[in-house]
């Protein structure tokens, strides 16, 4: 990768650099990161729009590149996150409209881009605390999914998403975008599902399942007595065996009409609040 764009590599610190150019070498390496492979070998991400780079700021995200179109210079809000990545040590991009639409390969993008360092929390410190929930997620493989959860994880307050075995990337474009910003207020794990029970045994955690086999009203589970991990299963398969087997509580959610199931996220946002509902309040909400 281009070394203007990468930590590791020198900078002119305070350089606000101008391009049009859809070849040039900066852009192209911005535009990788909608690849996984590129993600993965550089540790970064894409976050579309003012709102999202202005949110990961005050959260004290590192950001590394800041690209605005040349339609949003001048505006306020659009200058003090320039000065703020500048004083952070990044590298920002004023670009042709061109150009942002083939980074965010939208027709009507934002106007503002922000590549960001990803954070990963390691399984092994997470230790839940009395009143905290948190949702882990088996092989989730759409990226709406995802970034609906980790919405709706913020939403109510739990305190991080777990990812077991091969999932979809929480720093995809597509996720990003699903999760409306929340990514930089949930922390994400990742694990083995053999990691993850090994980690079950030891956490003091209740974990409550959803599955087919479940034969306890999900409405019936004290969620009160410790910390609770809600364990969400495969869009296509549910939960395998393996991890089933393990949890405290295997719980349903009662249904009726032609449906057969609800989508993950739906059926994630119906047990989040159900397990929350002691600890939310209308006067809590912003």
């Amino acid at each position: 990768m281009n070394q203007d764009f990468r930590n590791d590599g020198p900078r002119k610190v305070g350089h606000v650099k101008e391009v049009t150019s859809l070849a040039n070498p900066i852009i192209k390496d911005i535009k990788a990161l909608t690849n996984k492979k590129s993600r993965e070998e550089s540790g970064a991400f894409l976050a579309e729009g003012l709102k999202l780079v202005i949110d990961a700021l005050e959260l004290g995200w590192i950001i590394r590149t800041l690209v605005y179109a040349k339609a949003a210079k001048g505006k306020p809000l659009v200058e003090q996150v320039a000065a703020k990545t500048v004083a952070a040590g990044g590298l920002v991009l004023e670009v042709s409209e061109k150009v942002i639409a083939s980074i965010t390969r939208r027709d009507n993008p934002q106007m503002v881009v922000g590549i960001f360092d990803q954070r990963w929390r390691q399984l092994r410190d997470v230790k839940p605390k009395s009143g905290e929930t948190w949702v882990a997620l088996d092989r989730v493989r759409d990226p709406g999914n995802l970034g609906t959860i980790i919405r709706t994880s913020d939403a109510a307050g739990a305190s991080g998403v777990i990812l077991v075995g091969e999932t979809t990337d929480p720093f995809s474009l597509e996720t990003v975008r699903a999760t409306m910003g929340s990514v930089f207020a949930v922390p994400v794990v990742k694990a083995t599902p053999e990691e993850f029970l090994a980690w079950k045994r030891t956490a003091g955690v209740s974990v409550v399942a959803t599955h087919l086999a479940g034969a306890v009203d999900y409405r019936t589970i004290d969620y009160k007595k410790k910390p609770v991990v809600l364990l969400m299963g495969n869009e296509q398969s549910g939960l395998p065996d393996a991890l089933a087997k393990e949890a405290d509580a295997l719980a349903r959610i009662p249904q009726a009409g032609r449906a057969d199931s609800l989508n993950l996220a739906v059926a994630t946002a119906v047990m989040l609040f159900e397990a929350r509902r002691h600890l939310l309040t209308l006067s809590e909400t912003r």
